[in-house]
């Protein structure tokens, strides 16, 4: 499965797509990778591993529409099957010809926690601050709302009593490592069933 790498930062997830391909364990070719800024460490990895990759700032484009479809339109001249958001800050409305085809993980069990302003450090803050005992990692669909999309895979993490932000994200990125590549291969095995905002997950 080509797919297309969507980032605005360190590109870790990026990173471990990279590494996961080459040993031989996610069944993916990342075609190519879009930054939404230019000093975005992901662009370090993208060019170690020889893959494709451009800059499209957000303030060079008169609108979220007009960014859109610059990122879609490269992704359309690249041939990808699927756009994976890997930390991508920018809201990038998704076209007919790539709904169901564009995903993204989010650090918390949606519907918790999430939603316009809810990223990074953001949310694990907000999950401790709520006491939750339980939080996560969730994958889904992208539509044109913040993490609205239908819900692919959702991986639990404990919340450790005397957890901060920082270790509390350290898990849950560990958690991200491992849903991420698994919604990927299951994608990529034709497994993934849409059905309205129910999916459902196939045999091989």
């Amino acid at each position: 499965m080509k797919i297309a790498v969507l980032i605005s930062g360190s590109g870790r997830t990026l990173k471990n797509f990279i590494d996961l391909a080459a040993e031989g364990s996610l069944s993916v070719e990342t075609e190519l990778v879009i930054s939404s800024c230019p000093t975005a460490g992901g662009l370090d990895h993208a060019k170690a591993a020889g893959i494709a990759s451009v800059v499209l700032e957000r303030k060079d484009y008169p609108s979220h529409d007009a960014y859109g479809e610059a990122i879609f339109s490269l992704c359309r001249e690249a041939g990808v099957d699927m756009v994976v958001m890997a930390g991508f800050l920018k809201l990038a409305p998704v076209p007919d010809d790539f709904m169901n085809r564009v995903v993204n993980i989010h650090p918390s069990l949606i519907p918790a926690f999430c939603g316009q302003g809810m990223y990074g450090d953001r949310v694990h803050e907000a999950v401790l601050k709520y006491g939750c005992k339980v939080t996560g990692v969730t994958v889904h669909f992208v539509d044109n709302e913040y993490d609205a999309g239908p819900i692919i895979w959702q991986l639990p993490v404990p919340v450790i009593e005397g957890d901060d932000p920082h270790t509390l994200a350290a898990r849950v990125f560990e958690a991200e490592k491992e849903a991420y590549p698994h919604v990927l291969n299951l994608l990529e095995a034709g497994r993934v069933k849409l059905n309205g905002r129910i999916v459902s997950i196939g045999k091989r």
